[in-house]
């Protein structure tokens, strides 16, 4: 078995989806390019699906405080080079990239989404 997508609700489709095009290689696989859904395609074939949060029926437009996706890197140059690519282009950062528990990696939000940049450190 093998998880294959993940649908998102944020509030903004269209600089969602450039934002996971330009920094994390997503490609958009949706003929119909609009504000209320995009379908992208991680480097990895992983769906990534972006949906407008008017489409909550209970209004439910927030995510608990500790969820976030997740992206690993293959070491701490990555890292440091994905925040300052980020940094560059003029994303917001409240975060350099640190030592977390076993891993090396920043914290960022965008849109309505918490995503985590890291890499294990062996000690």
């Amino acid at each position: 078995m093998q998880l294959n997508h993940l649908n998102l609700t944020v509030k903004d489709v269209p600089a969602t989806r450039t934002f996971f095009e330009t920094y994390f290689d997503f490609r958009c696989t949706d003929p119909k390019l609009n504000d209320s859904l995009s379908v992208l395609t991680g480097p990895d074939n992983f769906l990534l699906v972006l949906m407008n949060q008017r489409f909550n029926d209970k209004e439910n437009h927030t995510y608990p405080d500790a969820f976030h996706i997740g992206f690993y890197l293959e070491d701490k140059d990555a890292v440091n080079d994905m925040y300052q690519r980020l940094k560059d282009g003029g994303i917001v950062l409240d975060q350099a990239p640190q030592p977390m528990r076993k891993t090396f990696g920043f914290y960022l939000r965008f849109d309505t989404i918490m995503i985590e940049i890291t890499t294990p450190v062996n000690d």
